[in-house]
């Protein structure tokens, strides 16, 4: 297992994070899976094992039921081993019009319920699970900070923010002195790459790590999905799981077809091996979030940690899922490539060849 630093924190995180989404069970997040306290702890014992040592979890899964299940999976000297993360912003249980959001109101009241959940005394990464456009910034960070302060919480991230929202929380933490953003948490897969445009060249400029959510695309990138044949039974999208969306399903299969000719061709990888070791290979990636509904689904996924693509592996994914540049990419490829920044060129580089 590969550790990577956090952006420009000090804290050093596996390549592969456990997500716990299939765990509860509970509502809308049935879909997902319904992992029960023995089964976590199964999960969680395989990671160990595997050298990962982060897990991740929000307070909106299963409506809180997701958490309690991870605090006490943890215990048993678990906690000790595992960098603990997990999120703010939703409701949870409680449907009051201040039950949500970024206001130092919601976030006070929902870390401290998270820890009560948890089973712990701190949480080590704190993620803002979505943007808040009704709450200033400054006061959110400044609720991140006095929780920080107060040693309940370590490391703040962003999820789900736009680049100018992203830059906007940063610049306002430099400005105010506020605690930074260390890392965020985005979909990005092979199938889904719009976070090249701006959100990874933020990351490798301004040294915020990337986590990656959904990295096979909620199982579609998983080999089991194929042109022409019926939908595997008992998954996500038979569930009728609606992430990540799917605008162009040929170009999908396309993408599929590519991962699984690799994967017969090498012999050593499967092709949800494959789609997430080429996510280990882009710019600002820390880890990728994997979750699943069974052991075997989580022994095959950690094995990604250990695959190699060739250069010829990435030229083929390359060909078949890179979108065009957009505006005012194409542009500054032909016009401004001769001062290109590492950052700029985490988007353009491949498109010079």
């Amino acid at each position: 297992m590969e550790y990577r630093l956090l952006g420009r924190s000090g804290l050093k995180i596996s390549t592969l994070t456990l997500g716990t989404m299939t765990f509860g069970g509970q509502g809308a997040f049935a879909k997902t899976g319904n992992t029960d306290v023995a089964g976590a702890r199964r999960q969680i014992d395989m990671c160990l094992e595997a050298g990962v040592n982060s897990i991740d979890t929000a307070d909106i899964y299963s409506a809180g039921l997701c958490e309690e299940i991870v605090g006490e999976a943890l215990a048993g000297g678990r906690r000790e081993k595992m960098i603990l993360a997990t999120k703010v912003r939703f409701p949870t249980g409680t449907k009051g019009p201040n039950e949500r959001g970024l206001s130092r109101h919601h976030i006070v009241r929902a870390c401290e319920a998270s820890l009560k959940r948890l089973r712990t005394d701190h949480i080590d990464l704190y993620w803002c699970h979505e943007w808040d456009g009704l709450t200033p910034v400054e006061e959110t960070l400044a609720a991140f900070d006095d929780l920080t302060r107060a040693g309940k919480i370590g490391y703040v991230g962003v999820s789900n923010f736009s680049g100018w929202h992203v830059m906007k929380m940063i610049a306002a933490a430099e400005r105010e002195g506020l605690i930074r953003p260390v890392g965020q948490q985005i979909h990005y897969t092979l199938q889904a790459r719009e976070a090249e445009n701006e959100l990874l060249p933020i990351g490798v400029d301004q040294g915020v790590g990337t986590v990656v959510w959904s990295p096979l695309a909620g199982g579609l990138l998983s080999g089991k999905y194929r042109r022409g044949k019926p939908e595997p039974e008992g998954t996500r999208k038979a569930a009728n799981w609606d992430e990540p969306p799917v605008r162009d399903v040929e170009a999908l299969y396309d993408i599929i077809e590519t991962l699984v000719r690799i994967s017969e061709t090498r012999g050593d990888a499967t092709p949800a091996q494959l789609a997430l070791a080429w996510l280990l290979t882009r710019p600002s990636i820390s880890s990728l979030v994997i979750g699943a509904r069974t052991d075997a689904q989580l022994e095959d996924n950690l094995k990604a940690a250990e695959i190699t693509l060739t250069a010829d592996d990435i030229a083929q994914l390359e060909t078949v899922s890179r979108p065009p540049l957009l505006y005012p990419y194409w542009h500054q490829k032909s016009t401004a490539s001769d001062r290109l920044s590492p950052a700029d060129l985490a988007l353009i580089a491949p498109h010079l060849d």
